[in-house]
């Protein structure tokens, strides 16, 4: 199974324990799972992880930007969409996602962004949650 993750299910992922922690590890631990990333998307998290909000997190983690955007570097297959949809009206980063997806040929889309559970699949893609998505790797 071929999986795109939004920037905010990486980050709460690295950052925090709960369901996308738990996916990552589910993704790391089972072969049959392809987590795949962009240049755009692999951009947007070091952006985002820069924010004031999470520097007391990386710092209780004992780890560095840098060193964050390189551990999720490692665990993706790097794809390179070579269209952007315009799909998401109220959200343009959110295009970047869906077109990953699309140039990965992934089966679902984790996100726990509204305006992208609320298209639920694109291309026959579907977008889940991190517990979601936990929920059918556990289940096959």
């Amino acid at each position: 199974m071929r999986l795109v993750l939004d920037t905010n299910v990486v980050v709460a992922g690295l950052l925090w324990h709960g369901e996308p922690r738990r996916l990552i590890e589910l993704i790391i631990d089972n072969e049959a799972v392809s987590l795949h990333c962009s240049p755009v998307l692999i951009a947007e998290l070091a952006n985002v992880l820069s924010y004031a909000k999470f520097a007391k997190r990386i710092v209780q983690f004992d780890t560095s930007i840098v060193a964050l955007v390189a551990q999720y570097e490692a665990l993706v297959k790097h794809v390179s969409p070579a269209h952007t949809p315009r799909v998401v009206l109220n959200d343009p980063d959110d295009d970047h996602v869906l077109a990953c997806a699309v140039a990965a040929q992934a089966q679902l889309i984790v996100s726990g962004d509204k305006h992208l559970l609320t298209i639920k699949s694109y291309q026959d893609i579907s977008i889940v949650t991190a517990a979601e998505a936990v929920s059918i790797l556990v289940t096959g």
